[in-house]
């Protein structure tokens, strides 16, 4: 029998994991009890884990096939599958997203393990898209429920070019070296649990069939439902910390409130599958070749 404790964190998201050592391999119950525990809660906490990158990555294989680092941005030396998320290089995410929603299977999940905490901020907001879904008026829903949205990693930033130095210039030249265009439903069900979320985040920049202005309003109207406080996770990392969160079904936010001090986290995601809408139609890629990033599943 597992002995595998799970407290929750919060009452919509989170829970702490402890009773088990994920620096060594797991056997098939441990694995199980924490996909079960993934599946409930959404987001995992781990203290203490003692792992480097390549223990990381053997962590992160027991839940399926890794990705590359990134599409467009370079990996850790000698671990293509380990992506750097650091303030020396640019990388705080201040801006709520699922990660790489603009390719046609997105991770299923991702891992950020802490390398480097800054004495104060620089936590980890991570919001569930199920209890978003769950909160909006029947009418609104049932809107939601029809939509499809365009995600990029080609779109108007909130800063312009011309205000970003020559070193934030030549980051986000890096992001954007192939333009990725791929729709998603905008009501995700979850493959293993059948749950509804809303698929949006950052890289949603259109609702297909809608103006590029009426299509900012009702996501930016869906998007109030992610981030309610009721529905977010506000982790404070401390060392030696992994928290596994499911990318089908939550949004994240790294909060940029610790002054240019070293922030360090490394990145291992899973491979994941094309996402299904209610009526069982599929995604589909407008723009973008992401096979080297990650392969879709025949």
């Amino acid at each position: 029998m597992s002995s595998i404790e799970i407290q929750k964190v919060t009452a919509n998201i989170g829970a702490r994991v402890s009773g088990v050592d994920i620096a060594k391999p797991l056997d098939e119950e441990q694995v199980a009890a924490i996909r079960e525990a993934l599946n409930v809660h959404k987001a995992l906490v781990f203290d203490e884990v003692n792992l480097d990158d390549a223990s990381q990555q053997a962590f992160v294989r027991h839940f399926g096939d890794l990705t590359t680092a990134h599409p467009t941005v370079e990996s850790v030396d000698s671990a293509p599958n380990v992506l750097p998320v650091d303030s020396e290089r640019g990388r705080a995410a201040n801006h709520w997203h699922t990660d790489v929603t603009f390719v046609l299977n997105p991770p299923q999940a991702s891992t950020l393990r802490s390398i480097t905490i800054p004495p104060y901020g620089g936590e980890t907001l991570i919001a569930s898209s199920a209890a978003a879904y769950r909160d909006l008026p029947e009418s609104l829903r049932r809107l939601a429920d029809t939509l499809w949205a365009e995600h990029t990693n080609d779109y108007d930033y909130a800063v312009p070019a011309e205000e970003l130095d020559e070193e934030q210039a030549a980051q986000r030249a890096k992001f954007t070296s192939i333009k990725y265009r791929t729709v998603h439903p905008v009501v995700r069900v979850h493959p293993l649990t059948g749950e509804r979320g809303l698929f949006i985040g950052g890289f949603a920049q259109r609702i297909v069939g809608l103006s590029p202005a009426e299509s900012r309003k009702i996501l930016d109207l869906l998007q109030a439902y992610v981030t309610r406080p009721e529905n977010i996770l506000r982790h404070r990392w401390s060392v030696n910390q992994l928290v596994l969160f499911d990318n089908r079904i939550t949004q994240h936010y790294a909060i940029d409130n610790y002054n240019g001090l070293p922030r360090r986290l490394h990145r291992v995601t899973v491979a994941g599958d094309v996402p299904v809408g209610i009526e069982g139609k599929e995604s589909y890629s407008i723009a973008g070749d992401a096979s080297h990033y990650t392969s879709v599943a025949e």
